[in-house]
């Protein structure tokens, strides 16, 4: 089955931390199923890393290793979404336009969403979309 991966749970593997019995197993699920996400996860999971360096949690080289293999996991990186659905999304559930993309996007495609964030999760659920567990 197709996962749709958002940022939460990428970071998560990074900062020991973050880490969740969820993100665990997503981890395990890239090796045997598509994962997919909107193109804007390259940027979050950079961003979040530029920022856990800023605050010390974890060195420049640490982060380009952290890098190096979530590029190996073969994340699909889908284009845009659509406007008119992505913002619907947005609008309805008070979410930002970035977490309505992967709500879109796993709603578009059929996959599973995979996500720590609660209001994405609840989000998900009120529009049918199966949650990764």
């Amino acid at each position: 089955m197709t996962v749709v991966i958002d940022c939460s749970i990428v970071v998560a593997w990074c900062f020991p931390d973050e880490l969740s019995p969820l993100a665990n197993r997503t981890f395990e699920r890239v090796a045997t199923e598509q994962a997919i996400a909107p193109a804007l996860l390259w940027y979050e999971i950079r961003n979040a890393l530029h920022v856990g360096e800023r605050r010390q949690r974890l060195t420049a080289d640490r982060s380009d290793a952290f890098l190096a293999r979530v590029d190996r996991l073969g994340i699909s990186l889908e284009p845009q979404a659509p406007s008119p659905p992505l913002m619907r999304l947005a609008r309805r559930h008070a979410l930002s336009v970035y977490d309505a993309a992967y709500l879109e996007l796993a709603l578009r495609t059929g996959a599973l969403l995979a996500t720590l964030d609660r209001q994405l999760a609840l989000a998900a659920r009120s529009e049918g979309v199966e949650l990764a567990s």
